[in-house]
């Protein structure tokens, strides 16, 4: 949740499990009630659930670092090393280290996100041994062979030449680079069409060594296993590793400040729009007031301010959406839509008004009531599975949240105030936004400020 970044979507969004695990037990307490912090013989911590109601196991984890960590000159490294560690180790090639994947039915995949290089595990309960012993062995010993590192790369170079004509790709790649300009966060995490062919086996095998280490480690499982039995696996997995990571340090950055407009032409029949600006960091004594503003302006969906004025009142998208997007070192609020080429200054029109009419005047308490209800009570629906409460485990650890977050999330969502939310809408969008527009030049958006090349 790779985790690089071709579209607002999956900027904002941690990720989609690849495996449906059978859900939890549906009482809404069950996740918060059992939530343990298990350190292993070897000193090796995780929040963990023990879950006997079926026999899985689903563990999530993560490395410092991520796609911040690659060389400035040859960005993707990570990406491509996330996409090489299951292709064999050890003495197991490609074809054999798969097929023992899909003997057990072990579902084994790594990502590299903006500040994380994560990875995922499940497996039924009996296969458990096999299927941390094929992750040690990825983490420890990649193989990097030719043929795959070059059957690899083939793929994403692929997928970045299709990324050229996809108008979300676009938008979101130019967003980003006028956001952050040369910060890390500024550039691609999967790469370019320049940097990914230049990258050795020598520079996968250094971000390994940078990068994969015990002491940045946060690791979450929720399964059908005994604490003894998970510290043990644990430390085979994980013990192997260095000790402490070598990673390049990124600086604080805020997002470039709106107004600005830029304007890719594109001669394709939809017209994308992404807009956004500086927003909130997760460690904010305000986040959660601009959580909740921010569901009512853009991320709630069918109820969304933004829905209603772009879709539902005058027709000009099929969809919109805004999220708000925290880092380690940054924070944004990020929206995107589609709409047709002759309409799309019209569109763009409507979100900017609708923005600046809640930054103006924030939401109603009718608004507020209801968007705290939607979010305290959807809370736990979203916890269901084994696979999403691990998920989220990891997040919190990520996020620096205490263990029973969960328990104390909806009374800290019920604490916001109208004022508080009115105050954090001015603060998110009084300045207005940053907006890219992807389309045809003629129809695209009336005369879009093209941003000059040093802001990039």
């Amino acid at each position: 949740m790779s985790y690089a970044l071709t579209s607002a979507r999956r900027i904002a969004l941690i990720f989609a499990a690849c495996l449906a695990i059978t859900p939890l037990t549906s009482s809404p307490s069950h996740a918060a009630a059992k939530i343990q912090h298990l350190i292993s013989p070897g000193g090796i911590e995780a929040w963990f659930v023990q879950d006997a109601t079926v026999p899985l196991i689903a563990m999530e984890y993560a490395f410092g670092g991520g796609a911040t960590q690659d060389p400035a000159d040859k960005p993707g490294v990570g990406n491509l090393v996330a996409s090489l560690l299951d292709e064999g180790s050890g003495d197991l090639d490609s074809k054999t280290f798969h097929e023992r994947l899909a003997r057990r039915a072990i579902e084994l995949s790594f990502s590299s996100a903006r500040d994380n290089f994560r990875g995922s595990l499940r497996m039924l309960k009996d296969n458990k041994d096999e299927a941390f012993d094929l992750l040690r062995m990825s983490l420890t010993s990649p193989r990097f062979e030719s043929a795959d590192v070059e059957r690899i790369r083939a793929q994403v170079i692929s997928g970045l030449r299709r990324e050229t004509s996809n108008p979300t790709s676009l938008a979101s790649r130019k967003f980003l680079e006028i956001a952050f300009g040369d910060h890390p966060y500024g550039r691609q995490a999967n790469g370019t069409l320049e940097s990914v062919p230049k990258i050795a086996v020598a520079d996968l095998r250094d971000y390994v060594r940078r990068v994969l280490a015990r002491d940045t480690l946060k690791i979450a499982v929720v399964g059908d296993v005994d604490p003894a039995t998970l510290g043990q696996l644990l430390d085979k997995t994980f013990g192997g590793l260095p000790a402490k990571a070598s990673l390049t340090p990124v600086a604080d950055v805020e997002a470039a400040k709106p107004p600005l407009r830029a304007l890719i032409p594109l001669d394709v029949p939809q017209t994308v729009v992404t807009f956004g600006g500086p927003g909130v960091k997760r460690n904010d004594p305000k986040f959660m007031a601009a959580y909740v503003v921010n569901h009512i302006l853009g991320g709630g969906g069918l109820s969304s301010r933004l829905y209603r004025e772009v879709r539902e009142k005058r027709g000009l998208a099929y969809s919109i959406y805004e999220s708000l997007l925290w880092m380690d070192h940054s924070a944004l609020f990020i929206g995107n839509t589609g709409t047709r080429a002759d309409r799309a200054g019209e569109t763009v029109d409507a979100i900017t008004r609708e923005v600046s009419r809640m930054a103006e005047d924030g939401p109603t308490q009718q608004e507020l009531d209801e968007a705290k209800s939607y979010l305290k009570g959807s809370q736990m629906l979203a916890l269901d599975t084994s696979s999403k409460l691990a998920s989220a485990l990891l997040q919190y650890q990520l996020d620096k949240l205490p263990i029973d977050y969960i328990e104390k999330r909806n009374a800290i969502v019920d604490a916001v105030t109208l004022d508080d939310a009115k105050k954090a809408a001015q603060r998110l969008w009084g300045q207005g936004l940053l907006t890219v527009i992807v389309g045809r030049a003629p129809q695209a958006a009336g005369q879009p400020v093209a941003v000059p090349a040093a802001a990039n």
